[in-house]
């Protein structure tokens, strides 16, 4: 099952669809345009921005086709021919990036563009510090399972468990197939007749793709946005990602074990559902300057509960419970005045009743 999510500039969901399993993302564009435009309707001179699993011809057409405009990533083999360009100290403008107010000390990455134009298409190259560390850090990563598993099979071949040189060469593919990223900096041979398995780091190319580590090139139609306009506007697509881990982890639409077709358009519909609902609840704390997420109000309203205190009457088996809230702390106060919503979030009631095993249960411990 795929989700396909359309948010505004605010982060509010507009339109979702769901599609079969196994369908691609390039193949998911079209489709929302259409129940984007049978939902809002068709607005010309629109900017469409979506990521670098889109960032192919046909689905850049789709979009000019509708009277639309694009902003998209280009994808990574996209950055060689502004090589010269990304690892000149020449042109580039830094964007400034202001720190939340409730955390003036917030240290925010570095990030760097410059414009470049081919055509009609205008080109933004960028270098972010706080992405050079995640490429590296991935390239680090693949590069030590790559290591580990050629140990492996190279104690495989050594061993003579694996004995035939065509399922040797398989082997070699399907590693290669497993770590792109980094199998293309390894050359990588089975000599025959020494039944032996050998690898050679190709130094040179790692170093120069070590250069465009944190560098990504924004390609757009339009003409008319400056290149920090353009940079934050494709920043926008953040929030795109936020809305899916919020719906993956806090609101668990995952896992799904749904029989029925209908059952799971129910379970992914109330999942935008409580979506909205969390951006609606972190744009008022936007609004009055706070700059927050629905974890961190989360975690501050966990020690605000609900309790029921069973009290037993003396002289005969009835018992009474009172379910009321805690008295909420300051912070607790903080976050309802802005939400605009009452401290006492449940009315107390007061129920008499028999006495239960459970409730001599609690009355002894």
């Amino acid at each position: 099952m795929v989700v396909g999510l359309v948010l505004d500039r605010d982060g509010f969901p507009k339109a979702h669809e769901v599609f079969d399993g196994n369908t691609q993302d390039r193949a998911s564009l079209d489709p929302m345009l259409e129940a984007l435009e049978k939902r809002t309707g068709k607005r010309l001179g629109t900017t469409v921005i979506v990521d670098r699993g889109m960032a192919y011809d046909e689905n850049l057409e789709q979009i000019r086709r509708r009277g639309l405009h694009y902003l998209v990533a280009g994808r990574q083999g996209e950055r060689n021919p502004w090589r010269a360009e990304l690892e000149s100290e020449e042109g580039w403008e830094e964007i400034v990036r202001t720190p939340s107010p409730r955390n003036p000390f917030q240290k925010k990455t570095r990030v760097q563009i410059k414009r470049q134009q081919k055509g009609d298409v205008v080109y933004i190259l960028c270098r972010s510090e706080g992405r050079e560390e995640k490429d590296r850090a991935i390239r680090e990563k693949q590069e030590g399972k790559l290591l580990a598993d050629l140990a492996k099979l190279q104690q495989r071949v050594s061993k003579e468990h694996l004995k035939e040189e065509k399922k040797i060469q398989q082997a070699v593919g399907r590693l290669r197939e497993r770590y792109p990223r980094v199998g293309r900096y390894y050359d990588i041979d089975y000599e025959a007749a020494e039944k032996k398995l050998s690898w050679q780091e190709r130094a040179e190319k790692k170093a120069r793709a070590r250069k465009l580590d944190g560098s990504y090139v924004l390609k757009t139609d339009r003409q008319d946005l400056t290149a920090d306009e353009i940079w934050r506007a494709y920043s926008l697509l953040t929030r795109v990602e936020d809305a899916f881990r919020q719906m993956k982890s806090p609101l668990m639409e995952r896992p799904i074990f749904h029989h029925l077709k209908n059952r799971t358009q129910t379970h992914i519909f109330l999942c935008v559902l409580a979506y909205h609902l969390l951006a609606a609840i972190e744009h008022r704390f936007l609004q009055a300057g706070v700059h927050t997420s629905w974890w961190t109000l989360r975690q501050h309203l966990r020690t605000h509960q609900v309790v029921t205190v069973v009290l037993h009457e003396a002289q005969s088996d009835r018992v009474l419970k009172i379910r009321k809230a805690t008295t909420p702390e300051s912070a607790h106060r903080e976050i309802y005045a802005t939400l605009r919503i009452p401290t006492e979030v449940i009315n107390p009631t007061k129920t008499w009743g028999r006495q239960t095993d459970s409730d001599e249960k609690n009355l002894k411990s």
